[in-house]
């Protein structure tokens, strides 16, 4: 590197989605010159708010906040940046149903039950303070790096410490019963604790969301335990709408870089990172530029990173294969429609409505609905879940009309007869779910827009359509996150980082992959 091509910058982070935001924030707060390079022509990746119909405004992917991760609202200020909640209550889920006896699912993930007996809320109060004590031991590993199993870090500030500090407390029954569940499948679970199929539907539902899992599938509880761990103002298990949506996340993330210092450019693509002599030393741009910089965090998928930026020839022929094998095939849909009216549930109240409200009426079902994914086909009977934000933010919607959105399971990446001639079907399969459930909600239909996993790969630059980018499951979680050598945030490559969904702790809307990131380049000095 000549001296004319010094760098200009401390920092280079590739993408713009919600964690390359945060880390971004995060060094410019460390007085580290930051630049953030965005492929879109809009910050927010798959947490954006869009027009998806003249006049009908939606978040993209995701549409609820339950796992931002405290020490990103803290250290970000993300209250005087404009984040907000509509109001203090967090919001209820319910447990529709055919029959018009829906399952009421109230305060912080079920703190409360309406709906079913009085010896069923009984044995799910116990079995919830039950999942809470185990989910409590992983979130002593959210907001660090994951465990150095070549350290043994077991120091009592580490996370193995701390966690190791939670079993203890445990005592020796809730021990054992910890790890006897630690790698069992929900269905199992569910079958030694509850009898009401709603309220099963619910938590299967729930535990497999966003995964190629099923209910009855092997470590399969895990996915329950990461859902409950998160948190909304320090509620454990909470979760709710944003006023303005998911872009209103995004906006006080941008808003907060902003102020640290950080340059944007967006509508800008990183055609390669530079590597000499086994350290990275910038990026190479689409317009052909050249920027050059002392470290290189990169916020996006961790694959699409090593194999497409950085490049095979760079890399140890290990590191090429697992970083190829990551599995990563979207197994989920989102749905938005534009409706004339608000649509009418069976058995809810017209406040009920503002919940969020999920079809899975048992656990067979969810199992059910699973089985034609494995084969890349989809269920005529889908489960999903579903929210009208216009109801908690009016400006969603024009007076009079309503938003609907729809996250839905079991739908394959790689569909045997393609999405071509797939998509119009899973459609119609979905409309008539929930014309089973609102009936008339077809005729208030102005417009829908269905997104395929292949649709938010091409849209959102998500390999496989998968949000977390990455399977979660226990041979790709913590140290085996995205891969065992590309673990905790480093790279094989000197001084490229990794700080997207497919770094530990994985997807969701946590912000904890680009602050650990964050955190690691600080403490490594990059």
């Amino acid at each position: 590197m000549t001296s004319s091509d010094a760098p200009k910058w401390d920092v280079v982070v590739i993408g713009g989605g919600h964690n390359g935001l945060v880390a971004a924030a995060m060094l410019g707060k460390a007085r580290r010159k930051v630049l953030l390079v965005e492929a879109a022509d809009a910050l927010g990746g798959a947490a954006r708010t869009e027009e998806f119909h003249p006049g009908f405004r939606a978040s993209s992917v995701a549409h609820l906040v339950n796992r931002l991760h405290p020490d990103v609202v803290k250290s970000l200020n993300l209250a005087a940046h404009g984040l907000k909640f509509e109001t203090d209550e967090v919001l209820p889920s319910v447990a529709l149903s055919k029959d018009g006896n829906p399952l009421l699912f109230g305060g912080a993930y079920g703190e409360t039950l309406t709906g079913a007996s009085d010896a069923e809320a009984a044995a799910w109060k116990t079995l919830r303070a039950q999942l809470f004590r185990y989910a409590g031991i992983l979130k002593p590993f959210l907001a660090r790096r994951p465990p150095d199993l070549r350290g043994m870090a077991f120091g009592e500030k580490s996370a193995l410490g701390l966690a190791a500090l939670s079993v203890r407390r445990l005592g020796k029954e809730d021990m054992r019963d910890f790890l006897r569940m630690l790698l069992m499948n929900v269905a199992d679970v569910l079958d030694e604790h509850l009898e009401d199929e709603r309220l099963r539907g619910l938590l299967a539902f729930d535990t497999v969301l966003g995964c190629h899992l099923g209910p009855r599938s092997p470590t399969s509880l895990l996915g329950l335990y990461y859902r409950l761990v998160g948190e909304i103002d320090g509620v454990a298990g909470a979760q709710a709408i944003t006023k303005g949506g998911m872009g209103a996340v995004v906006a006080a993330l941008a808003t907060a870089a902003e102020k640290v210092g950080v340059t944007t450019r967006k509508a800008t693509t990183v055609k390669r990172i530079l590597v000499e002599s086994g350290r990275a030393v910038g990026v190479e741009l689409d317009t052909g530029e050249t920027v050059h910089a002392k470290t290189i965090v990169s916020a996006i998928n961790p694959r699409t990173t090593l194999i497409d930026l950085v490049g095979a020839r760079e890399l140890d022929t290990g590191i090429v294969r697992k970083a190829q094998h990551i599995r990563m095939h979207g197994d989920a849909a989102k749905l938005h429609l534009a409706l004339d009216g608000m649509p009418a549930f069976k058995g809810l109240t017209a406040d009920q409505h503002r919940a969020r409200l999920v079809i899975a009426p048992s656990v067979d079902h969810v199992e059910k609905s699973f089985n034609p994914s494995k084969y890349g086909e989809f269920s005529p009977e889908p489960v999903m879940e579903i929210t009208i934000p216009s109801l908690v933010d009016r400006y969603l919607a024009p007076s009079g009309a309503a938003v609907l959105s729809a996250v839905v399971q079991f739908a394959p990446y790689r569909l045997k007869e393609g999405w071509e001639t797939g998509k119009p079907k899973l459609l119609a399969a979905i409309m008539a779910t929930l014309e089973d459930h609102a009936p008339g909600i077809g005729g208030l239909v102005r417009h829908a827009e269905l997104l395929t996993p292949a649709d938010i790969e091409a849209r959102y630059h998500m390999p496989g359509g998968h949000w977390h980018h990455g399977e979660l499951q226990i041979d790709q979680m913590l140290v085996s996150r995205p891969f065992f050598g590309a673990e905790g945030y480093d790279t094989p490559v000197e001084g490229l980082f990794l700080a997207g969904a497919g770094s530990h702790p994985g997807g969701g809307i946590s912000g904890a992959p680009g602050l650990n990131a964050a955190r690691r380049v600080i403490e490594m000095r990059g």
